[in-house]
């Protein structure tokens, strides 16, 4: 019978051998694994150094295109839209900066920006009790209007609809006249802002040609089928189709997955609707107003520097007609009624 001395020796002879093997092993391949690990360190090194000079290079690029955007925007928007009248649609959380670097580059562009609605949480809740709340004012709204609406959808898509078409307007015969207050417009604005759905500043209700939406600084989610942004997207499309054109703007962090100029461009939308994804920068800010230029012209396009952008900008850039026509000239004006009469935009 082996006694328990037998044991012990050869649990300490097992322990002897591991230790002097890691002793010899360490002594022997440590020069070689050293010389492995400062060779990857080497090749490592020389990619990060390759990578940061890349973006110092992309940096200073981009601070160059901003620097020339600043100092020739006045020129390259001058006249562009002259005449028309522009009202901004704001996401929850939408970067200030982006809104206020938008509102200046078009005033250089000559547009009159009538004002601002601020859409507020309310507005995307898809839940039972909020959905019903929401549609159910949209379809009171509607019926009053002179020209009573019949909503469809969503209760996003019913008060997109019914917003759309109190805002804005082609400026062409038989419709309401751009720039000028709109009695309906009013109603339905202030009774939706009664509703906690949305927050006017300016004057909104003053019938606008052309809309920009500018979206949150964060997606509410990664996923494409997020509420908020597939409402934005519907909104945007109603605003497209009641008025000569809207872009959807967004900073860079803003427009990537999950956000709604994502959702426009992955789901085919991208061709009935132009979107900015880098409005947080003064060459952004200014091809908002020239992707505006094109969208009454019935052109659109996917700018700014994100993988799913077509292109920087418009390519060449828009230049005003040398004798433009503005939209206050007696051909359009005939025929039209009253601009508190009615409650419809184009269909």
């Amino acid at each position: 019978m082996i006694d328990f001395r037998y044991h012990l020796v050869s649990i300490v002879a097992v322990f002897l051998a591991l230790a002097l093997g890691l002793l010899l092993g360490s002594t022997v391949l440590r020069p070689y694994a050293l010389e492995g690990l400062e060779a990857l360190s080497k090749v490592e090194k020389h990619k990060i150094d390759s990578y940061l000079q890349d973006n110092r290079q992309l940096q200073s690029q981009l601070n160059s295109d901003n620097q020339w955007a600043q100092a020739n925007a006045p020129q390259v928007l001058r006249a562009l839209l002259t005449g028309q009248h522009v009202v901004l649609v704001v996401a929850p959380g939408a970067p200030g900066s982006v809104t206020t670097g938008i509102v200046h580059n078009l005033d250089l562009a000559g547009a009159t920006v009538t004002g601002q609605l601020q859409l507020q949480e309310p507005f995307f809740d898809t839940s039972p009790t909020g959905s019903q709340k929401l549609a159910q004012l949209a379809g009171q709204l509607a019926a009053r209007l002179p020209v009573p609406l019949t909503l469809k959808g969503s209760a996003q898509a019913q008060a997109s609809e019914l917003l759309a078409n109190v805002m804005l307007t082609t400026d062409g015969a038989g419709q309401p006249v751009a720039g000028q207050r709109d009695s309906s417009s009013v109603a339905v604005i202030n009774g939706l802002a009664a509703g906690g759905f949305v927050t006017p500043s300016g004057n909104p209700w003053d019938r606008a040609t052309l809309a920009v939406v500018i979206i949150p600084a964060t997606p509410a989610s990664t996923n494409d089928s997020n509420e908020q942004s597939q409402a934005l997207v519907t909104l945007a499309q109603q605003l497209d189709i009641a008025g000569q054109g809207t872009v959807v703007a967004g900073s860079i962090a803003g427009s990537g997955p999950g956000s709604a100029i994502d959702v426009m461009r992955a789901g085919g939308r991208a061709g009935h609707l132009s979107s900015v994804d880098n409005a947080d920068s003064p060459f952004g800010q200014m091809v908002v107003a020239q992707a505006l230029y094109e969208r009454m012209h019935g052109k659109s396009g996917s700018y700014g520097i994100l993988a799913t952008a077509n292109s920087a900008g418009p390519s060449p850039g828009p230049t005003p007609s040398p004798t433009p026509t503005l939209p206050d000239t007696a051909s359009t004006r005939a025929g039209r009624p009253d601009p508190g009469a009615t409650g419809t935009g184009k269909r």
